[in-house]
């Protein structure tokens, strides 16, 4: 029997295939330290456990509505609103198990067969698979590094957008490599899609990862409401990775077809976990702050111990849970052309995990420069700087 031949443009998020190397090399005995997933090792918040626990006991395990329930699309809706400085209505959210659905439904939603899709590269990887899937054209744009960290590389946008071009997905605080747009980079964004008329999905599942200051929307400036998808999740906000809570969030008439895919896909999200998930949003906001005080302590660390390698210079992003080191240096003195094979020997020689810049989209023609990603969310302090001196002596050697 023969399978639909469109599954051969189905790609994966490739980081859970390092994880199955990770548990490999654990079950045979040893000890990992996992900077390859970002997952994370902290508590959802008591509050957000105790009210869907409540939510269970009261019997709210049936069906409810495929956009959601009333009472979390209008939280969703004063949230995500008020802190990016507009006016959202129920009728603007769709709530989703997690933020990953979002970019399929979006791309079904606005994306024709052959139309074109901008999308970051490296990037999730799931923006490259789903274009690709759904019959599109994904077109890749990239970053420039600076000492600062990452920058839009807006020339290659403004050079790929074309006729055919249909919609733009940006993730401004960026997995992986932690890139946080300036106001202007922002402006000339949004002033590209304005111009070329294309929608945006605007991926912000790290808005309120932020290490210090307030983070801005490109959905915010002027034009861009009424042209943008935004892409909420609840998993690194509130520690809920597992729970797959998510939301999309924009003009009501795209909404009502992506609320019409959750009825034709998966029905409607659990409803225990949208009655948790307002008091999520509603309720004590002492947890999500405990959670940004462990992460910053985990990246500082990381910051330090990857400063300590001679070849590395990171600058601390102030955003996300994401390192992105250029280790070209390492792969000359390692002898190494395939940095996936200093991930693996790594892997070997330290007990230390982590992905490759050839797990965020396939590397384009002409790049010379190779990175690793590191997530320190599913990985304590103490383990960090084991890891990380670890790694100092095998990078080194």
């Amino acid at each position: 029997m023969k399978l639909a031949q469109q599954l051969a443009h189905l790609g994966t998020e490739t980081a859970f295939a390092v994880s199955g190397a990770a548990a490999a090399w654990a079950a045979k005995g040893n000890r990992v330290y996992p900077f390859h997933l970002g997952d994370m090792n902290i508590p959802t918040p008591a509050n957000i456990v105790e009210a869907t626990a409540k939510a269970i006991g009261d019997g709210h395990t049936g069906y409810c509505p495929g956009a959601g329930i009333p009472e979390l699309r209008a939280a969703m809706a004063r949230d995500v609103g008020g802190k990016r400085g507009l006016q959202y209505i129920p009728e603007n959210v769709s709530v989703q198990p997690g933020g990953k659905p979002v970019i399929g439904k979006f791309i079904m939603t606005v994306m024709n067969p052959g139309d074109e899709v901008l999308y970051p590269n490296p990037g999730y990887p799931i923006y490259e698979s789903q274009i690709e899937y759904h019959g599109g054209v994904a077109v890749p744009y990239g970053y420039v590094e600076t000492k600062a960290g990452f920058e839009l590389d807006l020339d290659a946008i403004r050079e790929r957008i074309g006729p055919k071009t249909r919609a733009l997905i940006y993730n401004n605080f960026q997995n992986p490599n932690g890139a946080a747009s300036s106001e202007t980079e922002m402006e000339q964004l949004a002033q590209m899609a304005i111009e070329n008329d294309l929608w945006v999905l605007a991926d912000e599942a790290y808005f309120e990862i932020q290490y210090s200051g307030k983070p801005a929307s490109i959905v915010s400036l002027p034009g861009m409401q009424e042209r943008s998808i935004i892409l909420y999740t609840c998993s690194k906000r509130f520690a809920m990775t597992g729970w797959r809570l998510g939301a999309a969030i924009g003009p009501s008439a795209a909404i009502d077809v992506i609320s019409k895919f959750n009825t034709n896909i998966e029905s409607c999200t659990a409803h225990f976990i949208q009655r948790g998930m307002v008091e999520a949003i509603e309720g004590d906001t002492s947890g999500p702050d405990a959670i940004i005080a462990e992460l910053r302590r985990r990246r500082d660390a990381a910051v330090t111990g990857l400063n300590a390698i001679d070849g590395i210079n990171i600058a601390a992003p102030n955003s996300t849970f994401y390192l992105f080191p250029n280790v070209t240096q390492i792969m000359a003195r390692k002898g190494f052309d395939d940095v996936n094979r200093l991930m693996e020997e790594a892997l070997q020689q330290t007990s230390v995990s982590f992905c490759t810049r050839k797990h965020f989209g396939r590397p384009q023609p002409g790049e010379t420069q190779h990175y690793l990603r590191f997530a320190y969310s599913g990985i304590d302090v103490p383990d960090i700087e084991e890891g990380m001196a670890r790694l100092k002596n095998y990078f080194e050697a």
